[in-house]
């Protein structure tokens, strides 16, 4: 009997998540890295010790493609795009591209880095025009009644989402990626516990509304049946604060779609761990120093949420966080390096496209 040769392995696809805390402080307006022992924007650390921590973490990572959150500004004098592909020369990264879609408000863009030997991807935004009937493009307006009062507010994105139509060059595979950074909870600029309550009970209306809009621009892909990937900073994650309970649920869980039907319901994890839990143990993506408590505290910000037709690539997700992942803190370097690097820790997504 002839012999009958095995059935090739699946091609890992990795992408990754990873919010870099003010990487635009790193480069200057033409796009070069200052990598001088100049304050940078994370506190004790010079621009060079950040950088050297970044080139760190992102050859470790090793991702074939990385969604940027607080990516370096575009602007008349900055560009996105020359900051990120600079960094990737530096450091003799795979990611030599970058795509940049909508540019934001603030001067944290989000952006799109990737191998262009195993990637074809461009900016691909989706979406009626504001006043239309259907789901907004993300830089238009999203209309939402955020305080009952039957006069819908307008709601935009200060850093409206990157939509990535990509394409895997070795096994074929179609995906759509949304990279997210959702509007903060923070009560910035409040003077008083009053203004604390009201600031961040709006900020979390705003919140929910644009998860709402991301949901609905979720309905839709899935509609159509392509594999969907949204990914990036949500400032939100289930039990994450008191607020929760003033609107009975948390931005993740909208864009999830956990009160609909399990076959339309985004996978993510980490976020089902705490959704599910019956003790106080959860993983988190990022950590924080309090000055007023003198600790830091840490949250899950940071998710990857993957279409139900991505199951059969057998979807691995990892958070790097150098204290809670063995493989991280096995490795001093790269364990110093995380908690130099940012704020956050990356997330990663290996995905096994069959041959």
């Amino acid at each position: 009997m002839a012999n009958v040769p095995p059935d090739p392995p699946p091609k890992k696809l990795r992408l990754a998540t990873y919010n870099v805390e003010w990487f635009n402080g790193l480069f200057d307006d033409a796009g070069r890295l200052m990598g001088d022992n100049g304050r940078s924007a994370r506190y004790g650390i010079t621009r060079a010790e950040q950088l050297a921590a970044l080139g760190i973490v992102f050859t470790a990572m090793d991702a074939d493609g990385v969604m940027i959150i607080e990516a370096p500004d575009t602007g008349s004098h900055r560009s996105t795009i020359t900051a990120l592909e600079t960094f990737a020369r530096h450091f003799g990264l795979r990611t030599t591209r970058a795509l940049h879609g909508f540019t934001s408000e603030t001067e944290q863009e989000i952006a799109f880095m990737y191998d262009p030997d195993r990637l074809a991807a461009s900016h691909s935004p989706l979406g009626e025009a504001t006043g239309t009937q259907g789901v907004p493009r993300f830089d238009g307006v999203f209309r939402h009644d955020l305080n009952v009062d039957a006069r819908p507010e307008r709601i935009r994105f200060s850093k409206p989402p990157l939509e990535v139509a990509l394409h895997d060059r070795l096994t074929g595979q179609d995906v759509r990626l949304i990279g997210v950074h959702a509007k903060s909870k923070s009560p910035h600029g409040a003077r008083n516990p009053a203004e604390v309550s009201r600031i961040a009970i709006e900020n979390r209306r705003k919140q929910l509304a644009q998860c709402m809009w991301l949901r609905a621009r979720v309905d839709a892909q899935l509609a159509q049946g392509e594999g969907l990937i949204v990914l990036g900073d949500f400032n939100d994650g289930p039990g994450l604060d008191e607020y929760e309970k003033l609107f009975g649920k948390s931005g993740i869980e909208i864009v999830i779609g956990a009160d609909g039907p399990v076959d339309l319901q985004l996978m993510e994890p980490h976020a089902e761990m705490i959704l599910g839990r019956k003790l106080g143990v959860a993983p988190t993506s990022a950590r924080f120093y309090d000055p007023d408590k003198n600790r830091y505290f840490q949250a899950l910000l940071d998710f990857i949420l993957v279409s139900p037709n991505l199951a059969p690539a057998a979807p691995v997700w990892r958070i790097w966080h150098p204290m809670d992942d063995p493989d991280c803190w096995r490795i001093p370097e790269l364990r110093e390096a995380l908690l130099t690097a940012s704020d956050h820790f990356p997330v990663t997504l290996d995905l096994h496209f069959g041959a």
